[in-house]
């Protein structure tokens, strides 16, 4: 491990240093609204493995910092992933990892708690625990160190990083989290050993106690999880906030002082989405769907402009545009704020969404780009995925924008899709090229100028919980020969700039979304040899991670590019996030068929199994829609 000063923390030394870094703002604190407690019962540090401009853009983040300050008998600060000019400073003078809030030693609080948003951060985890002088494995940290724990979209399966782990948090944390630390501050006074926190800490719904499980491996591959612990639950059912309209939200936000990657407010209009498009992780794990009421959202718009001073607010969800009351939401924020200039924007529209009159009234405060994801460039390979979208839906939703006035367009595809063919990704071209068309459809004195669209094409990755989790993805050379292909037939077409990446990140971004326990050597390893910000192309070094996977005697292509028995085990078997097996399976195979599934707003399709009946709010919803078309 790195050596520390004696000192717990030198703060004229950090004072110091900071003003010889790149963005100083960073690591400073003393932001608007930041929550000043100097002592709790119980210290929590909310670790967030990236850089603080993501971190502090990160909406779960921000509630439950607000939740866990709210009691008096906790405190919560914050802690960021030194960027490397700052974590070379560190290192040179001794200086551990610290918070920002009173720069406390991240070794001096309760609980440390990491946010596992992508797999891409992991060594960023690693990073943080050795500045703060904390050994990686749970295994040797005693009741004398920090409980550290995790939760976020990875926790659905947490096995990479489990040896790391005292506990993961599986689903919603907002109510999780008060269960955690009251169990914490008991057994701090109990004087128990550190297991019989554990144990307790297993009792509680969505809690993964990871040192109470053993893997088991037959042939090189994953086979099966074993309980060490008679007491720990056969399966970890995750945590879900079943009334979103009367749970806590963000309170007052920390205003940054310097700019964030969503420099806004965050209004999170739902939680789930009914779509099913077969690629996409959250749109399963995050079911069933839950809205905030429109009187809700409205005094919480208030609220948070009143106390940020922001000028623009995000509407949130996977799928803004399908808020059951989208078309009075919009208007009626723009009129309430319209003396303020406070703009909306929709970061996620639904193709098919029929806005033309809210992108109009949007563009009249504030222009700015919109953000359309056709997925796939043919009709065949978004009905293989379930995008229930035409390309008719695509070119309306366009030229309604562009005749409001809208002149940028970013378009978000995947390359590497199951049963994709080249006319498929050359579909992508024709589809870019007949979306320019439409722009100069638009009569002038209706259309902006600079037309400018973006063509974004991401790498598919086989995500757990999906109905493509058993898929492998293309190997690194076929990737690079589609983006190549793709490129070529761009090449030259006025308006359109076509953005993609290197294939290496994805791949590993697939090995550890599907990956088990024997990873964490591997991120050990590749930390070791430099590896640190994983998701950033300057400072990725793919030496670092073939050189651990060899010493580690394993390979990316056994995770990635491998496809899995549908009937085996998976490393995710003992995470319950009520989506059955059986359901994806069936998904599976009519993904094969090219069969749409259909929304479950009209009709449910049972992917909860029994539970559906009493677990999915999509019931309720179905009822008062037909109660008001009745009406």
């Amino acid at each position: 491990m790195y050596a520390l000063t004696e000192d717990a923390l030198n703060k004229e030394l950090l004072y110091e240093i900071i003003p010889r870094v790149e963005k100083p703002a960073r690591y400073t604190g003393g932001e608007l609204n930041m929550t000043e407690k100097k002592d709790a019962e119980v210290k929590f540090c909310l670790c967030f493995p990236d850089v603080y401009e993501i971190g502090m853009s990160h909406l779960g983040s921000r509630i439950l910092y607000h939740i866990i300050n709210k009691r008096s008998d906790a405190v919560c600060e914050r802690a960021f992933a030194p960027w490397t000019d700052m974590d070379a400073l560190m290192r040179e003078n001794g200086l551990p990892m610290f918070s920002l809030e009173n720069k406390r030693e991240l070794g001096k609080f309760d609980i440390i708690g990491f946010s596992l948003l992508y797999e891409m951060c992991y060594t960023n985890i690693l990073s943080m625990l050795e500045l703060a002088n904390i050994p990686f494995y749970a295994a040797d940290r005693g009741g004398e160190f920090p409980l550290i724990i995790a939760g976020g979209p990875c926790a659905c399966n947490p096995e990479p990083i489990a040896p790391f782990m005292d506990a993961i948090v599986v689903g919603d944390g907002e109510e999780v989290i008060g269960r955690i630390i009251d169990i914490y501050k008991a057994w701090k006074k109990s004087g128990e050993p550190k297991r019989s926190l554990l144990i307790e800490l297993a009792r509680t719904e969505g809690v993964y106690i990871p040192s109470f499980y053993e893997p088991e491996y037959r042939d090189g591959t994953f086979d099966r999880l074993v309980k060490t612990e008679p007491s720990a639950p056969d399966k970890i059912t995750k945590a879900m906030v079943k009334d979103l309209d009367t749970a806590e939200f963000i309170g007052k936000p920390i205003v940054p002082y310097m700019s964030i990657v969503h420099d806004r407010i965050a209004l999170e209009l739902f939680r789930g989405c009914t779509r099913g498009c077969r690629f996409c992780q959250a749109g399963f794990i995050y079911r069933p769907i839950r809205e905030r009421r429109l009187d809700t959202l409205l005094n919480m718009a208030k609220e948070l402009t009143d106390c940020t001073g922001y000028d623009e607010i995000s509407l949130m969800s996977l799928s803004s545009g399908d808020y059951s009351r989208i078309h009075e939401l919009v208007p009626e924020i723009i009129d309430t704020f319209r003396d303020k200039h406070v703009s909306v924007s929709l970061p996620s529209l639904r193709i098919d969404s029929f806005m033309k009159d809210d992108l109009e009234k949007m563009q009249s405060v504030r222009k700015s780009g919109l953000t359309l994801a056709p997925e796939a460039g043919t009709q065949r390979l978004r009905d293989v995925i379930n995008k229930c979208v035409t390309e008719e839906d695509l070119l309306r939703s366009v030229h309604d924008a562009f005749e409001a006035g809208w002149t940028g367009v970013k378009l978000y595809f995947m390359l590497g899709l199951p049963t994709e063919t080249d006319e498929d990704l050359m579909g992508i071209a024709d589809l870019a090229k007949k979306v320019a068309r439409e722009f100069y459809s638009v009569p002038k004195e209706k259309r902006g100028k600079g037309l400018r669209i973006t063509v974004s094409v991401s790498t598919f990755v086989p995500k757990p919980f999906t109905p493509f989790q058993w898929e492998a993805q293309n190997d690194t050379e076929e990737v690079i020969r589609k983006q190549q292909l793709l490129k070529e037939a761009l090449r030259g077409v006025k308006n359109v700039e076509y953005q993609y990446h290197a294939p290496y990140v994805s791949r590993l971004e697939a090995v550890f979304a599907k990956g088990d326990r024997r990873l964490a050597g591997v991120l050990v390893s590749a930390y070791k040899k430099g590896a640190r910000f994983d998701s950033w192309d300057e400072c990725f070094k793919l030496n670092a991670y073939e050189e651990a996977f060899a010493e580690n005697g394993l390979t990316v292509e056994q995770y990635a590019n491998r496809r899995t028995d549908i009937n085996a085990n998976l490393p995710w078997e003992h995470i319950d996030m009520l989506v059955t097996k059986e359901y994806l399976k069936k998904e599976y195979e009519r993904s094969l068929s090219a069969a749409l599934t259909q929304d479950c707003r009209e009709k449910c399709n049972g992917c909860f199994g029994k539970r559906c009946a009493e677990s999915c709010t999509m019931n309720d919803v179905r009822h008062d829609r037909k109660t008001e078309e009745a009406e």
